[in-house]
């Protein structure tokens, strides 16, 4: 009970935090992405605040055994730049450029009931879904498993000091 409650408290804060900073309405994001015309700065501002507090808290958080509420940390292994990544960055960004719309500012504009956010959020699930599966059928095909995503321990070159 107490991850789920943790995630809940999480994405509510998350979601609090965007509302406030006026991070759900597309404009304001479609003006951050608009830099050879009337830039709106104020996104930089949110992912600044973001990037400062894990920055602060992250080296904390390595130096436990494992997580509050959790038996392992993710493993995020290293990898290098690959097509795939330069796909999946490049049709995430132009979905991002088009719609205006992020995936948590997205859930959080449910709640308006905006038919563009209605059609937005069920195409962006269909295309994770669709992904998921290209990647598992690939995976069976070269007859290498997925990942393991949760290993005891991050690696320990993760957070350490140079």
């Amino acid at each position: 009970m107490r991850p789920l409650l943790s995630a809940f408290l999480s994405g509510l804060l998350f979601a609090l935090g965007l509302g406030i900073s006026g991070m759900t309405d597309p404009a304001n994001v479609l003006g951050f992405l608009d830099i050879a015309g009337d830039w709106d700065f104020r996104l930089m501002f949110v992912m600044g605040g973001a990037i400062a507090v894990h920055a602060a808290l992250r080296p904390f958080i390595l130096e436990r055994e494992r997580p509050l509420f959790a038996a392992k940390f993710p493993s995020f292994p290293v990898s290098r730049v690959d097509s795939k990544l330069l796909v999946g960055a490049a049709l995430f960004g132009v979905g991002w450029g088009l719609g205006g719309y992020c995936p948590g500012p997205v859930l959080t504009a449910l709640s308006s009931g905006a038919p563009q956010v209605l059609v937005f959020v069920p195409a962006m699930f269909a295309g994770m879904f669709l992904a998921q599966l290209l990647q598992t059928r690939r995976s069976e095909r070269a007859g290498t498993p997925l990942p393991d995503t949760m290993p005891s321990r991050p690696p320990e070159s993760v957070g350490a000091a140079p």
